[in-house]
């Protein structure tokens, strides 16, 4: 079925609820996955999105979307649903990404990002009772994400083969980073939570979209999609006050005993494991779904690597790794 096909089916089932029987809609945005967005005016104006069955479930969607509302953040309201075809009505939270707003250089960069911390914190303390109902940060898909950098980006991409050597410090990288992760106390995790997943809604920021990927996972993780955003690079100053201005705010119950510096040791590592795999995924976007535009986004998120290799014995070989053949091979290959 192509998706002209799937726009009539979504088009014909949004016209037969109330207040949208002349609804046309248009598209709202786009989305790494096969998820699509279209907004509709009618009475209201609402976002339809199309998940086609059987690349994209919508029950997770609509499970953790139920999960944010109680917790009292600022999600998308599920107002009609077929999850079995894949279509749900939702309510708009706007047009105007975190990253749209950031890049305007207007001075409202803090009070977002002040907005955006206080809100994961919430996400943390409300969300220990949905923790159970999420599947697991587990070893198995920590190893996965981080085998997405060294198949995707470094074998397929750029043809990079690893000598025995550097089998053995990726393999000795890889086990620190997992242990890093699995060390860490459990929240609930987002797992993509960054400039373009937040939208400015004004009275309540952040409004929270692309929700459904949600595990039980590392303390440090969204922290890390926030502050080391694939997108957008703010500087050290900021990151590392940022960072302290959530640490500060953490219950004693979710940093069980962590010193600034052993909770900023692990925000550092769990930034390595995020980077690899975004970046990872970002080669993959190209040569599995045909998305090339990602690609532009691998030097900045490899650059947060660099930043801190030198700081950490256990990022020595990956500093090297990318310093020396991934970023040249980047520049050769002309992406």
């Amino acid at each position: 079925m192509n998706s002209d096909e799937r726009l009539d089916q979504l088009t014909t089932w949004v016209r037969q609820f109330d207040g949208f029987a002349n609804a046309e809609p248009t598209p709202a945005s786009g989305d790494a996955s096969f998820r699509r967005y279209f907004r509709v005016h009618g009475d209201a104006t609402c976002i339809v999105m199309d998940a086609p069955p059987p690349q994209e479930d919508c029950h997770s969607f609509v499970e953790i979307a139920g999960f944010l509302e109680q917790m009292g953040l600022n999600s998308p309201r599920i107002l009609e649903a077929d999850v079995d075809r894949g279509f749900l009505l939702l309510s708009d939270l706007g047009s105007v990404q975190y990253l749209d707003e950031i890049a305007t250089g207007t001075g409202s960069a803090d009070k977002l990002y002040a907005g955006a911390l206080d809100a994961l914190l919430k996400i943390q303390a409300n969300g220990v009772q949905y923790q159970g109902k999420l599947p697991p940060y587990d070893e198995k898909l920590l190893r996965f994400e981080l085998s997405l950098f060294h198949d995707w980006l470094c074998e397929t991409h750029l043809g990079i083969q690893f000598s025995g050597a550097e089998k053995a410090g990726w393999a000795d990288c890889c086990n620190a980073l997992v242990s890093n992760a699995l060390e860490q106390h459990k929240v609930f995790v987002h797992r993509d939570y960054h400039s373009r997943n937040l939208m400015v809604a004004g009275e309540n920021d952040p409004g929270i979209l692309d929700f459904q990927d949600a595990v039980e996972g590392p303390l440090t993780y969204d922290l890390v999609s926030l502050l080391k955003d694939c997108y957008v690079k703010r500087s050290a100053g900021e990151i590392n006050r940022h960072v302290m201005y959530f640490f500060d705010r953490l219950p004693n119950g979710h940093k069980n005993g962590l010193r600034a510096d052993q909770f900023i040791r692990a925000f550092d590592l769990m930034g390595a494991q995020r980077h690899l795999k975004a970046a990872g995924i970002f080669a993959r976007l190209l040569h599995r779904d045909g998305k090339s535009g990602y690609l532009q986004d691998v030097p900045r998120t490899l650059s947060y690597i660099i930043d801190i290799a030198p700081q950490y014995d256990e990022l020595a070989f990956l500093g090297s790794l990318i310093a020396e053949r991934v970023l040249p091979a980047l520049e050769e290959s002309g992406r």
